[in-house]
C-alpha cells in the first residue's frame, strides 16, 4: 500500500444517506479477484443512465469536481460486507472518506486498503457540505499523524480516532503481511528464547 502521512486535497461531496456497498460496487462487477480496475464501475449505477451513457446529474461526472477526499452522508458503507467497495473507491482515486458515520466492516474493509476514513460530528458534516457547495475549490488537510482534519474555510480542526495499528500500517504502507515481514527479526527472536524457556 502507498503510505498515508498528510494529505491536503480538494473535496468531492456525495449528499447521500445510507450509501450501501452495493450502490458503491454493484455485485455484478464483483467477478475479478484482483484490486485492479475496480474505479471503473465506482457507483456504476449512479454515474451511468445506461451502458454506456453518464449521467450529467451525478457528481462524478461533472466539469471540474476533482479530489482525493469524498464527503459522504451518514451511515456511509453499510449492507453488504464486501471489500471490494473499499477497493473500487482507492481504485477510483480516494484516500480519504470522511463521514458522520461508518458501519464497522467497511471501516475496517477501509483500513485494510489503504483508505482512510474519517467520522466527525453531523454539526461538522453538515458544515463541511455547506462550505465546499459555497466554494468547490475549498481545500482539506488531513493529518493522520495528529489524527486531524482541518478546513481553514469552514473554521474546522477537528480530531478524529483511528485504531493504533492501523494508522501504524498506514503511515507505513504496510498490510497484515508486510506488518509481519517487518517484524520477522523480532519473531524469530521471541521464538528462539521460547525455546530456551522450554
Amino acid at each position: 500500500m502507498e503510505k498515508f502521512t498528510q494529505l491536503f486535497s480538494k473535496c468531492v461531496l456525495l449528499p447521500e444517506e445510507n450509501v450501501d456497498t452495493d450502490q458503491i460496487i454493484p455485485a455484478r462487477f464483483l467477478k475479478a479477484v484482483s484490486r485492479e480496475g475496480f474505479g471503473d464501475n465506482l457507483f456504476r449505477d449512479w454515474r451511468y443512465l445506461d451502458e454506456s451513457t453518464p449521467n450529467p446529474d451525478f457528481v462524478l461526472n461533472q466539469p471540474g469536481v476533482e479530489g482525493q477526499i469524498l464527503v459522504a452522508g451518514r451511515n456511509f458503507g453499510c449492507g453488504s460486507s464486501r471489500e471490494h467497495a473499499a477497493w473500487a473507491l482507492y481504485d477510483y482515486g480516494f484516500r480519504v472518506i470522511i463521514s458522520s458515520f461508518f458501519a464497522d466492516i467497511f471501516k475496517n474493509n477501509a483500513l485494510n486498503n489503504g483508505l482512510l476514513p474519517v467520522q466527525v460530528s453531523d454539526d461538522v458534516l453538515a458544515k463541511i457540505f455547506k462550505t465546499v457547495n459555497n466554494d468547490p475549490a475549498t481545500l482539506a488537510e488531513v493529518n493522520l499523524e495528529e489524527e486531524r482534519l482541518v478546513i481553514e474555510k469552514a473554521g474546522i480542526s477537528e480530531n478524529f480516532e483511528i485504531n493504533n495499528y492501523k494508522k501504524y500500517c498506514m503511515i507505513n504502507g504496510f498490510d497484515d503481511i508486510d506488518f509481519l515481514i517487518n517484524k520477522s527479526e523480532e519473531i524469530k527472536a521471541y521464538e528462539q528464547n521460547r525455546e530456551l524457556v522450554i
